[in-house]
């Protein structure tokens, strides 16, 4: 594995940037490659440990790209790898390692692209935007609305973020949500539940009104051109309840992940829910119970106009002739917000995320170096 692009992932695959650990060695090596490059290099540190890096080179202009991705990637834990996930392996044309899909490859490729002789030919603005904490709901780029306004000049208006869209050019995904219901009984000895409320008898009310509402997202569809799944998603992730065998358990906590549309806020989600639980909800009260809606952290999705100055450049890179939908989401929700016109693009397939013996194909790879260098060409040079 001599290639530079190679050479550069092995580097980074090797630093385990799980998302409960610290990214700070690959946050250093981000920086001072770019530094070497010669961007302007600014970090931004979140909380301890995470830290959010954005290089900004050539001049002041209007115009210009922002290219993006984030640095943390999913725990290894309970997977069968073939062989050590942070060490990178190459076999039959593939790069094998955590991340090298998701999504180191994109920017190990961007780094390599990105050097000095590109850098010196700008005539508009370059920002590279590497975010931590996208795996687990987007953090990073959620503290960047922040922590930007401290950078020098605005950054630019178009956005590329190179999650494995296997080559394909995407304008929207929904977004991501946790829902967290409370159900509150009252305890008892077993030997006389006449005596208690039982909370998980409650939930099973509460998950059969959640499977109702689901058949009503399934026949609202939106986006079906675009969307494999083009309603709003809602999964029964997680439940707990219950303290001990012999006690009427006085607790039990439902987990929600709900994906909305493009459109959809979180709060007309909320509202759904809390209407569909009326009933449960009216009948747990004149028993002497409780049930609570309450929403978690979110990921807002994305919708990005189909005419954005970025949508023909990318499709010149790829097989399709139209952008198309992913059901991930992804930190283009929060960029949009920003005030970028987003799209999503980048090596490597979704299918291969986030699994034991994760890989980007090699072509790939390489071929991510050529197609930076000519994306950054057409926006921010002459």
């Amino acid at each position: 594995m001599t290639n530079k692009v190679i050479h550069t992932l092995s580097k980074m695959v090797a630093m385990p940037t799980v998302s409960h650990r610290p990214l700070t060695a690959l946050a250093a090596f981000l920086a001072q490659r770019s530094e070497d490059a010669g961007f302007r290099v600014h970090r931004f540190d979140t909380s301890p440990g995470k830290s959010n890096v954005v290089a900004i080179a050539g001049p002041d202009k209007p115009g210009g790209l922002v290219i993006s991705g984030h640095m943390d990637v999913v725990p290894v834990d309970g997977q069968d790898w073939s062989s050590d996930p942070f060490v990178l392996r190459e076999t039959s044309g593939r790069l094998h390692g955590r991340g090298a899909c998701d999504m180191k490859g994109f920017i190990a490729a961007v780094i390599e692209a990105t050097d000095s002789s590109l850098i010196s030919q700008l005539q508009r603005p370059l920002a590279l935007v590497w975010t931590h904490d996208e795996e687990v709901g987007c953090l990073g780029s959620a503290a960047l609305e922040s922590q930007i306004k401290d950078l020098p000049q605005p950054l630019p208006s178009l956005a590329w973020i190179g999650e494995p869209t296997d080559f394909q050019v995407c304008n929207l995904h929904p977004g991501h949500a946790r829902v967290d219901i409370h159900c509150t009984g009252k305890p008892a000895h077993s030997s006389r539940p006449i005596l208690g409320l039982n909370a998980i008898s409650m939930a099973r009310g509460v998950i059969e009104a959640l499977e109702n509402l689901q058949r009503e997202w399934a026949s609202e569809t939106a986006f079906e051109d675009q969307l494999d799944t083009p309603w709003t998603i809602l999964n029964v992730a997680e439940i707990r309840g219950g303290s001990a065998i012999n006690i009427v358990p006085e607790h039990c906590q439902i987990h929600l992940g709900v994906r909305p549309l493009p459109g959809q806020t979180i709060d007309s989600i909320l509202r759904r829910i809390h209407s569909a639980l009326t009933p449960a909800m009216l009948r747990a009260q004149r028993e002497g119970g409780q049930i609570t809606v309450v929403g978690g952290p979110s990921t807002p999705s994305l919708w990005t106009d189909p005419c954005c100055a970025l949508m023909p450049t990318l499709l010149q890179h790829s097989d399709q002739k139209q952008p198309v939908g992913v059901p991930f989401a992804t930190d283009g929700g929060n960029l949009n917000r920003l005030g970028m016109e987003t799209l999503v693009f980048g090596p490597g397939s979704i299918d291969q995320a986030h699994r034991a013996d994760e890989y980007i194909p090699t072509e790939q790879l390489q071929k991510t170096v050529r197609l930076v260098q000519e994306v950054v060409y057409h926006h921010c040079g002459d």
